[in-house]
């Protein structure tokens, strides 16, 4: 049997920021993240897209760099620089050799500091955000993804599209995202994670430089996420000769103390390729779709279990049938001794494979700090998982799996539905 896996993480303190950093100079190569809680949950109802705009200029010239210059002066330095506004945080990372580091560093305090918002450089921008907002609707997926959330989280900025509509990111202004990012763009409450060939006193002098021209203060937390709403079935019409269908319910949070038993259980129904229940009853039986699949979305504190595939019009009604007997059954009797051991040794195996390169290894970094985790959480996650047990997964099976609170969503032409 394989020992736990253990990553050698150092905290790094440069005054009121803490960081996170794995060093490794096999190579010279650094990757830095940082985070802060909001992204698209700060744009108000009908705004939506504001954050994501933002975020996109950001790389779209800054300071005496107009947008050719900026991503040229990337290019020369061989710079991976990034901001993204997810539904519930903001973004930003780079990764760079070693000697890239003084240049990476100012370009990205340039871009959030000084973003230019050029006139030709907003509207390619929106014009580019607009067509994906429509070709998302283009698909029974995009229809039946925007219609699950909303229903789900009607009055929450969870059910809202984080990227914008077609209408409102046409509405979207200069000063309202100079606004959005003056909110969220600030010294206090970032979150710091560092992978590579960096030494600790070395990561403490840079934050200052990153940092300490942001404003001071920290952006307000985004509102917690409320109950789902159990809104039983809802069909959206879809010219299409397929239909896709989002099942849900209510889901556990990163925090809590079941997530290691809740992952083996979710490997089981929906998460092991063709190992997996939802994938033989559904597909190899009875060839009712291509794939299948079940996870558990972590967003706002909270979490939400989703299933999804996508089948005939006219098989819709049948395929929907068996996968909610698979999860009534998972729920009644919980994962077969073979069932958790296959889990467990797929989710203790494939561990190391997150830690392949320093933009991986700072990523998890962070995720890892997103969600409370402890310091030693990694190094214990081996031996939590082989403490599951049978009569521990059927437990934690009945308690998070909930078919009378499934909620369905099917978006094309269902027939008999």
């Amino acid at each position: 049997m394989s020992t736990n896996f253990t990553l050698p993480i150092q905290v790094v303190e440069a005054g009121p920021v803490t960081a996170w950093l794995v060093e490794d100079h096999s190579v010279p190569v650094v990757s830095l993240s940082w985070s802060w809680p909001g992204g698209a949950a700060r744009d108000a109802a009908g705004a939506e897209g504001t954050m994501a705009m933002a975020t996109a200029m950001l790389s779209e010239g800054a300071g005496d760099l107009d947008a050719t210059a900026f991503q040229d002066a990337l290019r020369d330095a061989a710079i991976g620089l990034s901001f993204s506004a997810g539904r519930d945080n903001f973004e930003g990372g780079f990764r760079c050799l070693t000697d890239a580091l003084p240049e990476a560093l100012r370009l990205a305090r340039l871009a959030m500091t000084a973003p230019r918002f050029e006139a030709d450089a907003v509207e390619r921008v929106r014009a580019r955000a607009i067509a994906g907002a429509r070709q998302v609707l283009e698909t029974p997926r995009g229809q039946a993804s925007r219609a699950f959330w909303a229903a789900a989280f009607p009055q929450h900025p969870a059910g809202r599209p984080s990227g914008g509509t077609a209408e409102s990111l046409a509405g979207v202004t200069v000063e309202a995202m100079r606004a959005a990012l003056a909110a969220q763009l600030r010294r206090g409450g970032v979150l710091v994670a560092a992978a590579g060939a960096i030494r600790p006193a070395e990561l403490a002098a840079l934050l200052p430089d990153l940092l300490g021209s942001l404003p001071e203060g920290a952006p307000s937390a985004p509102p917690p996420l409320p109950p789902f709403t159990a809104f039983g079935r809802q069909v959206v019409p879809v010219p299409s000769s397929q239909s896709q269908v989002i099942i849900g319910q209510p889901g556990i949070a990163a925090t809590d103390p079941d997530w290691e038993a809740a992952q083996v259980v979710l490997r089981v129904l929906g998460g092991g390729g063709f190992s997996s229940r939802l994938m033989q009853a559904v597909r190899v039986e009875r060839g009712l779709t291509y794939g299948i699949g079940a996870g558990l979305d972590t967003i706002f504190g909270g979490g939400v279990v989703t299933s999804a595939f996508a089948t005939e019009n006219a098989r819709v009604a049948e395929a929907l049938e068996v996968t909610k007997r698979v999860w009534s059954e998972l729920a009644a009797s919980g994962p077969t001794p073979g069932e958790l051991d296959e889990a467990v040794a797929y989710l203790t195996g494939s561990l190391p494979l997150q830690f392949t390169d320093t933009r991986r290894i700072a990523a998890t970094l962070l995720a890892m700090r997103r969600n409370a985790r402890p310091l030693d959480w990694l190094d214990g996650r081996t031996e939590r998982l082989r403490a599951v047990t049978v009569p521990t997964a059927a437990r934690v099976a009945g308690a998070l799996l909930r078919p009378g609170d499934l909620a369905v969503t099917v978006a094309g032409q269902p027939v008999g539905i």
